[in-house]
């Protein structure tokens, strides 16, 4: 029994061994056969997809992989030249914008830091009491007043310092003839008084406190540095009285349309000058005193004068006038404008104007036209007067305007402008001068 056991048991060994080596056997037949089969299917793959298999096994970087993605679709998609220039200037734009916005983003930034730093004026932690930071801002009363003072000490500096300009002039006193010839010679650093940069100047002259008699200088156009080189003479001035009477040169920038407004003048007392001999000095402009001259201030006209040479008929349009003198008692006037030709001291025609009750600032806009042929028209002169009408008693003329070949200034200018330019209205203000005491019924 024990026998034929153990000789089972022998069998069954057997019998396993040989199971397990023909196990072995066919998992080794299995595994080459799986190789086999793996070596066919890689070269099989390796043949039919090159490009994934670049893709899968390269090491560049992610770049070069989508400039690789990029080149097989232009392969396969296919694009005109065109097309692709305008996806690629289109990407520029966007990444351009990009770009730009964040250079914008990190700029604020950056000026927001320095704004917070520079912005350290008042430090409230650092101050720590409110007494102390009441001293930081405000200041103390003392210096506020110091600080005007200093203010107005500048000012004045300033206002002083201004420059006007200089006039250069001579004068010379005959004592046989009781004269004072004056020569206005040129003047300098005149500022500017037009839009252009520069000025239109000339120069009155008078004698005050009677001012009877003003000469004017011709006007210089567009210069800030003219040279007059023109002589006038005072007569009936004896040397008892010359004493308190001051010499004025009041320089003037010229505005056809407009009031003409002083630039500056120079006053010589003519007591502090020796007239024994012949005196040229250049003295600084000073500003004009406007109280004195408001005081003697008659007030501003404008009208227009038209010629016509072929029909010998004179226009004069009356258009307005401004700043009269006050002549009634309640601080106004009762204005209106008589016209007057004369020649050789006779009166030839008149016209009037109505009358605007009232107002100091009167607008008429009234025409009047007077037949004078052209063989008169340089002999006959041309009174503009501005009278106050008065219903009881006699009408006082307000100021008058000469013109005529025969006049002087602004208003010698005006009337040869209206010879110069036939046809054609010619508008210009003037300023009234004294009417002589003469009385208008």
């Amino acid at each position: 029994m024990g026998i034929v056991y153990r000789r089972r048991l022998r069998r069954q060994a057997i019998a396993g061994n040989d199971n397990n080596d023909e196990q072995q056997d066919d998992y080794d037949d299995e595994e080459e056969e799986g190789e086999e089969g793996e070596e066919e299917d890689y070269q099989s793959s390796k043949t039919s997809s090159p490009s994934i298999d670049y893709l899968s096994t390269t090491t560049e970087s992610s770049y070069d992989k989508a400039k690789a993605i990029g080149q097989e679709v232009m392969k396969k998609v296919p694009m005109s030249p065109w097309v692709v220039i305008i996806i690629t200037i289109i990407v520029l734009l966007i990444l351009s914008m990009c770009l730009a916005c964040f250079v914008r983003r990190v700029c604020r930034k950056i000026w927001k830091k320095k704004g917070l730093k520079g912005g350290k004026g008042i430090d409230l932690q650092s101050v720590k009491t409110f007494g102390l930071h009441k001293e930081k801002v405000q200041p103390d009363i003392d210096v506020l007043t110091q600080n005007m003072e200093d203010n107005e000490d500048v000012g004045y500096k300033q206002t002083e310092i201004a420059n006007l300009g200089k006039l250069e002039y001579s004068i010379d006193y005959d004592f046989q003839k009781q004269e004072l010839k004056v020569e206005v010679i040129q003047a300098q650093e005149l500022p500017a008084m037009d839009m252009s940069g520069t000025s239109d100047p000339y120069v009155k002259l008078y004698i005050f406190p009677d001012k009877k008699k003003k000469f004017e200088t011709k006007v210089h156009r567009k210069t800030l540095n003219p040279v007059f080189n023109e002589t006038f003479i005072f007569k009936s001035l004896p040397y008892g009285e010359i004493g308190g009477k001051t010499l004025v040169f009041a320089v003037y920038d010229f505005d056809r349309f407009s009031r003409h407004d002083q630039i500056g003048e120079v006053q010589i007392p003519l007591n502090t000058v020796d007239l024994g001999k012949i005196i040229r000095e250049i003295k600084d402009l000073i500003p004009p005193p406007g109280e004195r001259e408001a005081e003697n201030k008659l007030g501003d006209i404008c009208f227009s004068l038209r010629y016509v040479p072929t029909a010998g008929k004179l226009t004069v349009t009356i258009l307005e006038a401004k700043n009269l003198k006050k002549m009634d008692v309640g601080g106004l006037s009762d204005p209106y404008v008589k016209l007057s030709i004369m020649m050789n001291g006779k009166r030839l025609k008149k016209k009037k104007t109505s009358i605007k009750k009232c107002t100091l600032n009167p607008y008429y806009n009234e025409s009047f036209t007077f037949e004078v042929p052209f063989e008169q028209i340089q002999k006959v002169q041309l009174i503009v007067t501005v009278v106050d009408y008065d219903r009881i008693g006699t009408s006082e003329p307000i100021g008058k305007v000469l013109l005529g070949c025969n006049a002087t200034g602004s208003e010698l200018r005006h009337w040869s402008d209206m010879l110069a330019s036939p046809r054609r209205p010619i508008a210009q203000w003037h300023s009234l001068k004294d009417a002589e005491d003469e009385k208008t019924s």
